[in-house]
């Protein structure tokens, strides 16, 4: 989805400075949730260098393009960025290799490898998990399909034994959802802190306009185009109601979706933050059709006031209050969307309720919870570096 860049970041505790930090994640090659969590993380570490398997500076925010990036062996290939995800048999090899600097902390920022990089002697390592390796857990099929994940099988055995195996190279797992912690307790067998990722609600905001404004109303997706976001059953459900649907995203699915859509579904790719913050605040609802590990984008439409249709299973679960900030639906069929569409529109909406629940996931909510697990966990290794003989 597009990227909106913080305009301001929130109050960074003190002893954040006294810290020699190291950041990590899996790969720099766009601005999507995950790199607006290690953006504000590099805000708040500005000395920190970042360490990841590759990195595309040009497709970064300022903020990251400019900081020292240290990269794998894989940033040699040429055009890597484009195939990138083809090469994960690689990955744990890639990782291995990484050579860290000296740090008190390694703070990894994690949806598939990087999780398993090796800290420092004495360093403590501190995870951020999006999902365990999310390509051979929870999305085998989406990603390999029904006959590719039974062809990959050994390998994909291969990489979850190498992935539960370097769980443990982690002092502390801290995750964005309880839908996740549940995940990171069944693969891993390790407990996690849920600390809910940040939106922007000084940039997401209520417009003082009424939401009928617009001459059309519509349904909004906000969402990589990809197959596990299921946005093929925003619009088979809106083609079937005729409801207009505006869809923002590129991604790998984009090709399959423009077929199936209907003459009132548009596609309009990438738009820029203020257009972003448009279409959520004149929004009928945010369509939300994928079982997410937490999902921002429902967030930043509620904090502009706008309810959100959501399967009934994931993050969503967290941050949308059914039937006062949204709906559910409780299959993943086009007929549960449809029914829960028309089950909407007889619904009143309260914009003020709406825009109060998004108010839960600030940046300095973020920031203040992950600092309880930061210090918490480098009292601990002080605590172990004065024990030792």
């Amino acid at each position: 989805m597009p990227f909106v860049a913080y305009a301001t970041m929130p109050k960074f505790p003190d002893e954040w400075a006294q810290w020699r930090v190291v950041l990590a994640h899996d790969w720099l090659v766009g601005m999507r949730g995950g790199e607006r969590v290690l953006e504000i993380l590099a805000e708040g570490f500005p000395s920190a260098p970042i360490v990841t398997l590759l990195a595309r500076p040009d497709a970064l925010s300022p903020r990251l393009r400019h900081r020292t990036i240290h990269t794998s062996f894989l940033q040699r290939w040429p055009r890597v960025h484009r195939y990138y995800r083809a090469l994960l048999p690689l990955f744990p090899l890639a990782v291995e290799r990484l050579q860290l600097p000296p740090a008190d902390l390694v703070l990894s920022t994690s949806h598939c490898a990087i999780k398993a990089v090796r800290p420092p002697p004495s360093a403590a390592h501190v995870c951020y998990c999006f999902t365990p390796m999310r390509y051979v857990w929870s999305f085998r099929r989406e990603y390999l399909g029904s006959i590719g994940q039974h062809v990959a099988a050994p390998l994909i055995h291969l990489l979850q034994r190498w992935d539960v195996a370097t769980a443990a190279r982690v002092d502390r797992f801290v995750t964005l959802s309880r839908h996740v912690r549940h995940r990171i307790w069944d693969f891993y067998e390790r407990d996690a802190t849920v600390v809910y990722p940040p939106a922007d609600l000084d940039f997401f905001t209520p417009t003082h306009e009424a939401p009928t404004a617009t001459p059309e109303p519509y349904d909004l997706v906000v969402a990589a185009l990809v197959p596990y976001k299921r946005v093929d059953l925003a619009i088979r459900a809106c083609n079937h109601l005729r409801r207009n649907l505006r869809v923002v995203g590129t991604g790998s699915e984009e090709r399959r979706l423009r077929r199936l859509a209907g003459p009132t579904v548009q596609f309009l790719g990438r738009v820029d933050d203020p257009t972003l913050r448009e279409l959520y605040r004149h929004c009928r609802c945010l369509i939300f059709p994928g079982e997410e590990d937490f999902g921002l984008a429902p967030v930043e439409a509620q904090a502009c006031g706008r309810p959100v249709v959501a399967y009934g299973r994931g993050g969503a679960t967290e941050s949308v209050v059914n039937g006062v900030t949204g709906l559910w639906f409780s299959e993943p069929t086009e007929e549960s969307l449809i029914e829960t569409l028309q089950r909407f529109d007889r619904t009143p909406w309260d914009p003020v309720r709406i825009r109060r629940n998004a108010e839960r996931f600030s940046i300095q909510s973020f920031v203040d919870g992950l600092h309880a697990v930061l210090r918490e966990c480098m009292e601990e290794r002080q605590r172990n570096e004065c024990s030792r003989p």
